[in-house]
């Protein structure tokens, strides 16, 4: 799987903490009910990766990806987990060759243009702009578009249903991340039809 296929699964991917290994199937399920399939589940937590691989085993429909991933090691626990990609929030070589060697697609996040360059070099242009709001949002997304017409993006940090048309307007962005999918509060309550209520959402970003 090249990552840019992860865009065509539709308009969002959500960046999920889980704090509690039996919500992991549940919620992974809800959002699959709901027509979000592309999961991205954040090594924030200690029992992140035993989350993801809960999630492979049994939610056919699901396709899981590590986020938060920030070395070697977390690529290759990532592989183990059954992860079908990984997430960066910033960009190294050695993750990126790492990644490349194991096969694990990667979704390497940028915020300039040196990080850019870097990316590219290293075969990568399917990037992740983040910390998107705080890194410039749409202007600086629109700056990079001039010099790196041959990069497409997932803007992901601080974005809202409500900016994620905007965002996803834009020429150079497929797809955009975004935490308000799974919001605490419904984890908490176990919540699993709001959940899914708020993946059926997305569907309609692109239109707004």
């Amino acid at each position: 799987m090249h990552t840019l296929e992860l865009a065509s699964h539709g308009p969002v991917i959500p960046v999920i903490v889980i704090n509690r290994l039996e919500d992991a199937v549940p919620l992974a399920q809800a959002l699959v009910d709901g027509g979000v399939r592309v999961l991205e589940v954040t090594m924030r937590t200690p029992i992140a990766l035993k989350c993801m691989e809960a999630i492979a085993r049994a939610v056919p429909g699901a396709i899981v990806g590590a986020g938060t991933v920030r070395n070697v090691a977390d690529a290759q626990a990532a592989k183990n987990s059954g992860c079908q990609f990984a997430v960066s929030p910033g960009y190294v070589h050695d993750v990126g060759v790492a990644c490349l060697n194991l096969g694990l697609p990667l979704l390497p996040g940028v915020a300039t243009g040196s990080e850019v360059m870097q990316a590219n070099i290293d075969g990568y242009h399917f990037l992740k702009f983040f910390p998107a709001t705080a890194a410039g949002g749409i202007p600086m997304l629109k700056a990079l578009a001039g010099p790196f017409p041959d990069v497409v993006f997932c803007p992901t940090g601080g974005i809202t249903p409500e900016t994620a048309p905007q965002f996803l307007a834009l020429p150079n962005v497929r797809v955009c991340g975004g935490s308000w999918l799974t919001p605490q509060d419904a984890i908490d309550a176990k919540d699993w039809t709001r959940i899914t209520q708020l993946a059926k959402a997305t569907a309609q970003l692109r239109n707004a």
